[in-house]
């Protein structure tokens, strides 16, 4: 089932309509940009900064509510193109009462299209010893976070992996 679809009308018509966040909210000073357009060859949205330090700060991110259907999935397929960069994918549960606490995977964003899949048991709890639940998963983002570098992540498509 697929939750975004940058070819499509509509793209976030599946149920995830991902934002720009970046680390001002906080006091930090990285700078980002989200941005239907074509890359590679494909429609894509496509989230480009600055990754910066200064402030105590550290990220960009694109996130966004998940749907309810996203609880009945094993875990995510992302249709990703990337600048050689590692990225984070970081998901929240109804769980975590605080900002800064999450379940991450990382993967590698190559410098061509490429499909990774990315299984819900595989992700690791941050700065929380609550088990990770499904039943309770609410909210994602794609980041780029704890480094100072060049962001420059394009995402085709999202889409559920079914049990």
């Amino acid at each position: 089932m697929l939750l975004f679809d940058a070819a499509s009308e509509h793209p976030c018509a599946g149920g995830l309509d991902l934002h720009l966040v970046t680390d001002r909210v906080m006091g930090g000073l990285s700078e980002g940009r989200l941005k239907l357009e074509q890359v590679a060859g494909r429609p894509a949205l496509r989230m480009t900064g600055d990754v910066r330090l200064d402030n105590d700060g550290g990220f960009i991110q694109m996130a966004g509510e998940l749907p309810s259907s996203a609880r009945s999935a094993r875990g995510l397929r992302l249709e990703v193109f990337g600048n050689d960069e590692v990225y984070g994918c970081h998901l929240r549960t109804e769980d975590l009462t605080r900002p800064w606490q999450s379940y991450r995977r990382s993967f590698q964003a190559p410098a061509k299209w490429h499909r990774i899949e990315l299984d819900y048991q595989d992700f690791e709890a941050y700065r929380t010893d609550r088990p990770f639940r499904r039943a309770a998963l609410r909210r994602m983002g794609l980041i780029g976070v704890g480094r100072a570098f060049r962001a420059d992540l394009a995402i085709a498509g999202i889409e559920l992996l079914l049990d």
